[in-house]
């Protein structure tokens, strides 16, 4: 993988809905997210320098290591944003790999705005002739679930999915997801009765999941049965484990999809270090949905 411009995979329209298809990666693969978080003081943990070089080799190391063997990578943009369009370069390169190797591609680019502008938003990442086109892509609804319509409607389009913030891990978001509306029901409570909604009907899993943080505790308060899956951040280095997962998640376990970040990329860069710390968060996964009532 180099900084140079991406293979240009021109990638079709999947042939199934997102949720089908992560569904059944998680079947096969795992309930398994590795984060893609390039940053600064990850590189200089792998002895690589903080630029495009570094990037690019960090990237294609977990890329290679991992393509295979994860049902999901979630590279955040951000960290490649920074450099430029070099560093896009190196994204999309990156995208276009992983699917290759047959894991499923989440944006973590926590997009939101209004009218044409979310729309620009959502063809950068969702229209199938994109080179940035992923499986999903993160969302935020606090200008108004609505705002998100045109993400919602180019998914559905393009067999893509949507994870929208709903009740995040950072202690700031509770001010605004815990707010209590006019009828009694919280901020965080109305987006996933909104995504419950856009995924009735569908199966084996709704295409529109909800962003909730692994470290949140017992949320039994809330109804987190969306008929959609559930990106679950904060196992490992933010202090979650998998064996928290049915505390937090309840009857709504299976469909979590867990991610970690800094708990299997410190390992690297030794393509089978990063593997085996890959399987060992795998399986602790899956032993805490095996005890799961």
């Amino acid at each position: 993988m180099t900084a140079g411009p991406s293979p240009d995979p021109r990638p079709t329209a999947p042939a199934e809905p997102f949720g089908a298809r992560l569904r059944r990666a998680m079947d096969e693969r795992g309930p398994l997210c590795v984060g893609i978080d390039p940053h600064a003081s990850l590189l200089a943990d792998w002895g690589l320098n903080d630029d495009v070089a570094g990037l690019a080799r960090f990237t294609r190391t977990v890329v290679e290591a991992l393509g295979e063997h994860v049902a999901v990578f979630k590279p955040q943009a951000a960290f490649f944003e920074r450099f430029g369009s070099r560093g896009l370069a190196v994204l999309e390169t990156a995208v276009a790999e992983a699917r290759e190797r047959g894991a499923l591609v989440v944006m973590d680019a926590k997009r939101g705005d209004i009218g044409s502008t979310m729309a620009a938003y959502a063809e950068a990442f969702l229209r199938t002739d994109s080179p940035l086109f992923s499986d999903a892509l993160t969302v935020s609804p606090y200008l108004g679930y609505g705002s998100l319509r045109p993400a919602v409607d180019l998914a559905r389009e393009s067999g893509a999915g949507l994870f929208v913030l709903a009740l995040t891990s950072n202690p700031e978001g509770a001010e605004v997801q815990r707010a209590v509306r006019e009828d009694g029901r919280t901020i965080a409570a109305t987006v996933l009765g909104h995504l419950a909604a856009e995924n009735d009907g569908a199966a084996p899993l709704g295409s529109f999941g909800a962003v909730v943080g692994a470290t949140l505790g017992d949320l039994s308060s809330f109804d987190l049965a969306i008929n959609g899956p559930l990106l679950a951040p904060g196992i490992g280095a933010q202090g979650a484990t998998p064996a928290d997962l049915p505390t937090v998640f309840g009857n709504a376990v299976r469909n979590v999809v867990p991610s970690v970040s800094r708990g299997v990329l410190r390992h690297g860069p030794d393509p089978s270090a990063l593997r085996a710390a890959a399987a060992r968060c795998t399986d602790e996964v899956r032993t805490a949905l095996a005890e799961a009532p």
